[in-house]
């Protein structure tokens, strides 16, 4: 792995209660202001249909807080539809679900949990992951996935759909953010880490996907991603794009 410390200008951020997108902003700058993009793979086309060919996947992007428009981004150019989730009617209507696909991004994991359960969409969500919508979760996505947080806030919830106990801010704290090359079970992968949790246990159904020295960073259980890493701030398509190649379980 080639570390690469995100430094320059992070200590006017450490002081902020959350910080994510200044430092999100400092791994933009280094390619222009936006992220880079990762060649695709041979055989893989930017278009990714649904299976069963009903063309471009719709994707909610759980929107309540954090770092949303990277990921919309990374999705629309892989060829997916994409929607912001904040409120139960943004999953399913009468017309029946809405989103063949979620995106749960990083942020700050209590307060999206808050801001999930003022909405009235924490269980909706819960029930959407538990009846088999592939999602993927990134950095406090993975924390919101979890069955149990270890370190969680006062009050706060997990969603409890990814048989994994979680840490929060496992790898430190802004000063120590950084973008890695990392050897996953899926292919390699450049990704940001920025207060980054650990899955410190995962149960017999969890495939560990990568690790970070001896620490767990991704993982999958059935149609459920969760990685501790910011995929989207480097343009890595990799986990996106095995999302859009998800059938529902």
């Amino acid at each position: 792995m080639n570390p690469t410390p995100v430094t320059s200008g992070v200590g006017a951020v450490a002081s902020d209660a959350l910080g994510f997108t200044k430092v999100a902003d400092l791994i933009r700058g280094r390619s222009g202001g936006r992220p880079q993009r990762r060649a695709a793979l041979p055989g893989q086309g930017d278009g990714v249909e649904l299976p069963g060919g009903r063309g471009s996947p719709t994707v909610g992007v759980l929107a309540l807080q954090g770092g949303v428009q990277e990921h919309v981004r990374l999705l629309q150019e892989l060829g997916a539809r994409t929607v912001l989730v904040r409120v139960p009617a943004d999953l399913e209507g009468a017309d029946g679900p809405r989103v063949d696909a979620l995106v749960l991004p990083g942020g700050e994991s209590s307060t999206i949990d808050r801001l999930l359960r003022s909405f009235g969409t924490f269980e909706p969500l819960r029930r959407a992951i538990a009846d088999g919508v592939p999602t993927l979760g990134t950095c406090a996505g993975l924390v919101l996935l979890a069955r149990e947080v270890l370190d969680a806030a006062p009050g706060q919830r997990s969603l409890g759909v990814l048989d994994v106990a979680v840490r929060r801010n496992a790898f430190g704290p802004q000063l120590d953010s950084a973008e890695v090359d990392l050897a996953t079970t899926l292919g390699p992968a450049r990704v940001a880490f920025i207060r980054a949790p650990r899955v410190e246990a995962a149960g017999p159904q969890v495939e560990v996907l990568a690790r970070r020295g001896q620490g767990i960073v991704a993982v999958r259980q059935g149609a459920v991603t969760g990685v501790a890493f910011h995929p989207e701030l480097t343009g890595e398509p990799l986990f996106h794009r095995r999302l859009l190649a998800t059938r529902r379980g």
